[in-house]
């Protein structure tokens, strides 16, 4: 079947919607809280299932094990009921909202990214939680559909799997790491994260870096 964006981004949105706007609310509290989500959809682009791996929200990670969600394997701490957006993620903690803020703004420097994190004055999964909205704010402009330019998808796909050659022993075909470097949901040829455009030479780097070697033969199977 067919990847259709548009209806990943809205069936996206109700999942969210569902799980953020509790039912507990009173109807002054949905009203905010239903309000607080469109702008968050606005500005940071649909509601995702996980990353592509390159992703600054999830690069922080041991080069061998790499991550497509935000966790303290990703140096983030304090995360609990989290709801992922192509360039941030909402995480509503009862506890200490301030310790996923602290944890986020102590990543390391990322040179196309700034990673900011802020409480969020709207009640979202339960009343007493501590919502927090994590931001990824790129240094360049993104693409209609807050779509990732193949001119950044492209070489932080490279930044990371370059360094494989090293241990790797053998290599991964394009549909195995489609889902890994496009992202999720994603179709065979695009995602919420990058256009058919950007896959395409994405793959065509990655394909040539398998039909090289250097990273050993062909999985097979």
């Amino acid at each position: 079947m067919a990847f259709r964006a548009d209806e990943a981004a809205a069936n996206g949105y109700e999942r969210a919607r569902s799980y953020l706007v509790s039912r507990n609310f009173t109807p002054a509290e949905r009203e905010r809280s239903e309000k607080a989500l469109l702008e968050i959809v606005d500005e940071c682009g649909p509601v995702v299932e996980g990353y592509p791996t390159w992703h600054p929200l999830v690069s922080n990670h041991d080069d061998r094990n790499p991550e497509t969600y935000p966790s303290d394997r990703c140096g983030y701490r304090g995360l609990d009921h989290t709801i992922y957006f192509a360039h941030g993620f909402l995480t509503c903690p009862y506890v200490n909202g301030q310790e996923v803020i602290d944890s986020a703004h102590g990543l390391p420097y990322h040179p196309r990214a700034s990673i900011t994190a802020e409480l969020i004055d709207a009640p979202f999964y339960n009343t007493g939680t501590q919502p927090v909205l994590v931001r990824c704010e790129w240094s360049s402009s993104l693409e209609p559909g807050k779509m990732v330019p193949k001119s950044l998808a492209v070489p932080l796909m490279l930044e990371q799997e370059l360094p494989v050659w090293r241990w790797s022993s053998r290599a991964e075909n394009w549909e195995t790491m489609r889902p890994y470097l496009l992202g999720a949901p994603h179709g065979s040829r695009s995602s919420l994260f990058v256009s058919q455009d950007t896959a395409l030479a994405m793959k065509k780097v990655y394909m040539a870096m398998v039909e090289s070697g250097m990273f050993g033969p062909m999985k097979m199977g």
